[in-house]
């Protein structure tokens, strides 16, 4: 309850419920109260700028006042307006006519699709700067995750690709998942860089400082095994990647180099890697072959403290986009699923400062009005 409501409704007692006398000169005492929050009627707010013209009294030079730079046309939504589209879109999923329809139906402002889609364009055009920043920022950062999922792009099938640290998501689109569109952000790769990812080769292609394969994806692969093929080789190196994991929690900042348990656990991991593959299923095998030729890949997380063992925050970054395309079912356009990209990068990273996602909507809506 708060201390002060912004409406007060008092219930006094007019008659005595004994006797029948009137009780308006009677002191009243209050003995209860409760509160009851409501939403008001939402009328849209019209603010009218106006410019005027003086004439000097001394020289007569005619003076004409400018209007504010961000509004070129007759009529046009403010930030904050814009700032609740973008929210309703890219944070809540929503698709365009459905936004229409909230936008009519509880704030009384009806728009077409066309203009939420031109809203979204010019914010997005707007972030560019602060987009930019986290693609930079990210490319900086000691551990830097990545992912991608496909998406449906006017039927076609494109893919979102994230690239993430503890601070940043950078999120970018194409119709490509290959080392390509990769490059295209990071042409360089991550040369100051931990690089975790999974098993795709477009990833660990990629130069990086180091690279970790995730060890959630590895372990689900054995999982399959064991339970398919009843798989022994499968179990056992399970059991060593929990160990690794257990050693993770254990190990202290200063007990990362030249640790004589993860020397033996490395001793341990060769020795599965060089199990006879004759006996093996193929599947089995071709899991063995990858892992030989990503050996570095797979234990670096024991030899840096801020390296984690799998890659679950970049699934995390990139899911969003499976939950926009269960509710919206697809982009329409390229330039619609790029600014997406756009705006979800900010988001996120707005949401990982631990910012208010409208607040930050509505900053970015006021820094960049011109």
């Amino acid at each position: 309850m708060v201390a002060v409501a912004d409406e007060v409704i008092k219930y006094r007692p007019e008659f005595c419920q004994l006797c029948g006398q009137k009780l308006e000169s009677s002191e009243a005492l209050l003995v209860n109260r409760k509160q009851e929050i409501d939403i008001p009627s939402i009328v849209p707010k019209v603010i009218e700028h106006q410019s005027y013209s003086c004439n000097c009294k001394e020289c007569g030079y005619l003076t004409t006042s400018q209007l504010p730079a961000h509004l070129p046309a007759n009529i046009q939504y403010g930030a904050t307006y814009i700032a609740l589209i973008r929210y309703l879109s890219t944070r809540q999923y929503i698709s365009y006519n459905r936004i229409a329809e909230v936008m009519k139906d509880i704030f009384n402002t009806p728009l077409s699709e066309g203009t939420i889609d031109n809203i979204l364009q010019r914010l997005s055009q707007k972030a560019q700067g602060v987009y930019e920043q986290i693609r930079q920022r990210v490319g900086q950062s000691e551990v830097v995750g990545g992912d991608e999922t496909g998406v449906k792009i006017n039927g076609d099938k494109g893919w979102l690709v994230t690239f993430q640290t503890k601070a940043l998501t950078y999120i970018t689109v194409s119709f490509s998942r290959g080392f390509n569109t990769i490059q295209a952000s990071f042409e360089n790769g991550f040369p100051e860089s931990v690089y975790l990812t999974d098993c795709l080769p477009a990833q660990l292609k990629t130069k990086a400082k180091a690279h970790q394969i995730c060890l959630a994806h590895l372990r689900r692969e054995l999982n399959n095994f064991m339970d398919c093929f009843q798989c022994d080789w499968s179990k056992q190196l399970k059991e060593l990647f929990n160990h690794a994991l257990e050693l993770k929690k254990q190990l202290q900042p200063n007990e990362y180099f030249e640790n004589k348990q993860v020397k033996n656990l490395e001793c341990q991991l060769d020795l599965l890697l060089k199990t006879d593959l004759a006996n093996k299923n193929k599947k089995v095998q071709t899991f063995i072959k990858r892992l030989n030729r990503n050996h570095n890949a797979i234990f670096t997380f024991l030899h840096h403290p801020k390296v984690p063992p799998d890659n679950n925050s970049s699934e995390q970054a990139i899911r969003n986009a499976k939950i926009k395309m269960k509710i919206s079912s697809q982009f329409k356009t390229i330039n619609g699923a790029n600014c997406f990209a756009i705006l979800r990068s900010v988001i996120d990273t707005a949401i990982k400062s631990n910012q208010n996602v409208l607040n930050a909507f509505n900053n970015l809506a006021y820094n960049t009005t011109e």
